[in-house]
């Protein structure tokens, strides 16, 4: 009866780590200067951080780049419901996407399962006084009270930023969106679920044309599903597209309205010695790239990641195991289901270095150059200033370092899926679950 009247113990670690199901990060892009990164989360949230353009502090090395804060926070999407087929239509944010900066505003595009939202950011910090025909407050004044006439006039004010939906594509796509992406013409963009690719005007929100169609005739004859894409960053008439079969195909707009038929499908021959019962489901591509320069492809599967030739159709000109010693464990990822998370893959901006994510909160970079990769851990304590990133390595067999993590003892729940690499500089973005990582010009990939 005694123990009744103690203070119950908070378990304060467990707060810490709880984490609701709609604040997890589901996208990470920066625009094309670097100086905003928009993330979308799986309630439908868009937040907008923008980059300080002058250091605050007295320690110029400690700001040299700039720290990003908080610009801007929206709601983009709500939970919707399809009566039609009677399904639930998720707010999650599935991508983001900028588009090229003309004016003083900025503009993103963003999508759910279903619907893409062209959103503006502006800023104001103006507002004009003096209405001859409305009152300080708004309202519409009597117009036999109006004497005289009077100049409107602009007087400063706080800075506030603005996001007002400019336009709503809708009704475009019968299955689930995976990707969008902007074209080099800076007027279209194209749209992608599991069997359609739809390209849009960016005026134009009533009607898409459709320039990939995979359905089969009868659903029964399907045998693999458009799993990704992205157009050219220079060549607007050209893009690609991968599949959950791990092939890419190049498709060019000149040749046909409707592609089809590919240019080029790039595909890496099955050893037989290795065909198991998930060999088709580890070697889907869940992510696809182009380089910078326009000459490569980078893709994403279950345990590697890949550099492609637009040149070589036959094969991979690198690749890099990711997490080769989860190949034994293939049976119970399975079974929780984590064999189909969809990793992503990003190129820093000279295209000499390649990221990727993988488990326990860890992620990889791979230096093109030497061949060699490192692995590096996103968590808490690399989130204070000036704290330099931890490799740590998974021990699968020999002499065991201090510091390794064994095979069994990794987190699978803590996944590194989303990120982004900045246009031009070292600075990169790490999504991991609720929180998000930016590194900088701390890490370099040929130390192993």
């Amino acid at each position: 009866m005694g123990e009744d009247g103690e203070s119950p113990k908070i378990n304060h670690s467990f707060l810490r780590d709880y984490v609701t199901e709609a604040d997890v990060i589901s996208t990470v892009e920066f625009n094309q200067t670097g100086d905003l990164l928009a993330t979308g989360d799986k309630g439908g949230r868009v937040v907008i951080f923008q980059r300080e353009t002058e250091p605050k502090g007295e320690s110029e090395e400690l700001c040299e780049s700039g720290e990003y804060n908080v610009y801007s926070t929206f709601q983009s999407h709500e939970p919707d419901f399809d009566y039609l087929k009677s399904l639930e239509i998720e707010e999650k944010i599935n991508k983001i996407r900028w588009l090229p900066q003309q004016n003083a505003a900025h503009f993103l595009l963003s999508t759910n399962d279903k619907t893409i939202k062209l959103w503006k950011v502006s800023e104001r910090d103006k507002r004009p006084e003096g209405y001859n025909l409305k009152d300080e407050e708004g309202r519409i004044k009597d117009i036999s009270t109006v004497t005289s006439l009077r100049v409107p006039v602009l007087k400063p004010t706080d800075l506030m930023v603005e996001v007002r939906p400019r336009r709503i594509f809708a009704n475009g796509h019968t299955y689930h969106v995976n990707s969008i992406s902007v074209n080099s013409d800076g007027e279209t963009y194209l749209s992608a679920d599991d069997l359609r690719i739809n390209m849009w005007h960016l005026d134009i929100t009533d009607r898409s044309f459709n320039i990939v169609d995979i359905k089969p005739a009868n659903m029964e004859d399907l045998t693999e599903v458009i799993t990704a894409a992205e157009f050219h960053p220079h060549h607007c008439h050209m893009f690609v597209y991968s599949s959950s079969k791990g092939t890419l195909r190049l498709c060019d707009m000149r040749e046909s309205a409707l592609c089809d038929k590919h240019s080029k499908i790039f595909e890496e021959p099955e050893d037989p010695g290795n065909r198991s019962f998930f060999s088709e489901i580890i070697s889907s591509v869940s992510d696809v790239k182009f380089s910078h320069s326009g000459r490569y492809l980078l893709t994403r599967d279950y345990l590697t990641v890949k550099v492609w030739d637009l040149n070589m159709e036959k094969g991979p000109v690198e690749t890099y195991q990711v997490h080769e010693y989860l190949r034994s464990k293939l049976c119970s990822l399975y079974e929780n289901d984590c064999i189909f998370d969809k990793f992503e893959c990003v190129w820093n901006s000279t295209d000499s270095v390649i990221m990727t994510g993988a488990y326990n909160s860890f992620f990889r970079m791979f230096d093109r150059e030497t061949g060699r990769g490192v692995t590096l851990e996103a968590w808490r304590e690399s989130s204070k200033p000036r704290a330099v990133l931890r490799t740590r390595r998974v021990y699968t067999g020999g002499r065991r370092r201090r510091g390794d993590v064994g095979v069994d003892s990794l987190d699978f729940s803590k996944k590194i899926l989303h990120m982004a690499w900045h246009p031009a500089e070292n600075i990169i973005a790490i999504a991991a679950t609720n929180n998000l990582y930016i590194f900088q010009d701390r890490v370099n990939p040929e130390n192993q």
